[in-house]
């Protein structure tokens, strides 16, 4: 429905690609409407370019065609032999046109004047009263299962009080869990999901207004990822509410309950999703699943999901505390050394093995059951391995600056002794 695609075929169809400054201007190529512009301008007399060779032979194929008795109609405006007359634009520069035109009407004017310019563009956004009905229904739960739901403590985390406590109980059962009466909370994850990545997108839009579009891409994706969102749902014990019927994944998440809380005593420490436990990803599931209930709750209010979300995701990652992939870190690092960087991943049983090679040699190596959480770790070895060579290297050549100098300051002190 939003696909490059789809929005490609929407800007052609409202003509937008007439309006695209795709180039820089040059005013030493610009011609006023009706004047044939002027090229080369520094071609040397006597010499003829490479314009001017297609212009007589285009020249020279019209008189031959006009000879048969058949002449070549141009278009209305087209200059002839002029390069300026057509541009190329990939679908994608049409595609993100659109994106940012919807971008700049919700800046500007809100979600109604943003509705307006998708409507107009041709994005079908009007709901069916019959089906947003059907969400605000009460759900019909068993006694029973409301019964086993800590329902105060669970309110009392998210500071709110729910209006149907159906949509809780769905939000925090799992699909392990057969109940009767009660789905698993994968509906409320693709509506929370949305809904979160719009409300943090828009926090850090309107709080970072100077940063670049690629560092804020950068900062979304370490606010608005699994792994975060899992170490959330463990930081203000959401977990201990999660209705599922899987002793396996009843062991994984002690596990990275276990971590995450040695995480937490690190005083400033805050890993937004690289840290080295892989995190169920039921767990940064609930998350979503509970904002998506709270937003239906709430008569489709992301105000309220905000002032639910905000206390729960703070600290916010910051410019400041954007912490860096390893994987990326090594990349970038390898890039401005001009050095040649291989991974060679192996896997023996269940586990993984993951090495790093830096010009054919290696420098760190790890191993997990997951491949790319191997990966990640063996980035970060190598990364210390090769701090700690620049550091050895660094004081070393501090001692043997300092013994030169003590050389030198003992040479001069015997010759003040000798005078």
């Amino acid at each position: 429905m939003v696909s490059n695609m789809v929005l490609y075929q929407y800007a052609l169809s409202k003509g937008l690609q007439s309006y695209i400054q795709a180039d820089r201007f040059a005013p030493s190529r610009w011609a006023a409407p009706g004047v044939l512009p002027v090229f080369d301008e520094d071609t040397k007399d006597g010499e003829s370019s490479l314009f001017d060779q297609e212009r007589s032979i285009s020249k020279a194929e019209r008189m031959d065609c006009h000879n048969d008795g058949y002449e070549d109609e141009m278009e209305d405006g087209e200059l002839e032999s002029d390069s300026s007359s057509y541009r190329v634009l990939s679908s994608k520069t049409l595609a993100d046109v659109v994106e940012a035109l919807i971008g700049v009407y919700y800046v500007e004017g809100g979600k109604n004047a943003a509705n307006h310019l998708m409507k107009w563009i041709g994005i079908q956004i009007e709901f069916d009263p019959d089906e947003m009905e059907c969400t605000r229904k009460p759900f019909n739960v068993p006694d029973s299962i409301l019964r086993s739901v800590d329902f105060d403590t669970l309110e009392g985390a998210l500071n709110m009080k729910f209006k149907d406590s159906g949509l809780l109980v769905e939000s925090i059962t799992h699909a392990s869990r057969p109940s009767s009466g009660v789905s698993c909370y994968q509906r409320l994850e693709f509506v929370g999901d949305a809904v979160l990545d719009h409300l943090i997108t828009r926090h850090l839009f309107f709080t970072y207004t100077n940063l670049p579009p690629g560092r804020l891409t950068d900062l979304r994706a370490a606010a608005v990822n699994n792994e975060n969102f899992a170490r959330v749902a463990v930081k203000h014990n959401l977990h201990v509410h999660l209705r599922h019927g899987s002793s396996a994944l009843e062991k994984q998440i002690k596990e990275f309950v276990k971590e995450v809380q040695d995480e937490l005593l690190k005083p400033g420490f805050n890993s937004f999703g690289l840290g080295d436990c892989k995190a169920p990803k039921v767990l940064g599931d609930i998350v979503e699943s509970i904002a998506g209930a709270i937003f239906l709750d709430s008569g489709r209010d992301t105000t309220v999901v905000w002032k639910v979300f905000q206390p729960l995701l703070h600290p916010m990652v910051t410019p400041e505390t954007l912490p860096m992939h390893p994987v990326r870190e090594l990349q970038e690092r390898c890039q401005q050394q001009a050095e040649g960087l291989e991974y060679k991943a192996s896997r023996i049983g269940n586990l993984a093995t993951v090495e790093v090679f830096i010009d054919g040699v290696q420098v760190g190596a790890a191993q997990n059951p997951q491949k790319k959480m191997a990966q990640k770790l063996a980035a970060r070895n190598a990364l210390a391995a090769l701090k700690e060579k620049e550091v050895g290297k660094t004081q070393e050549k501090n001692d043997e600056n300092g013994k030169k100098n003590g050389n030198q300051t003992f040479t001069r002190q015997t010759l003040m002794i000798s005078v």
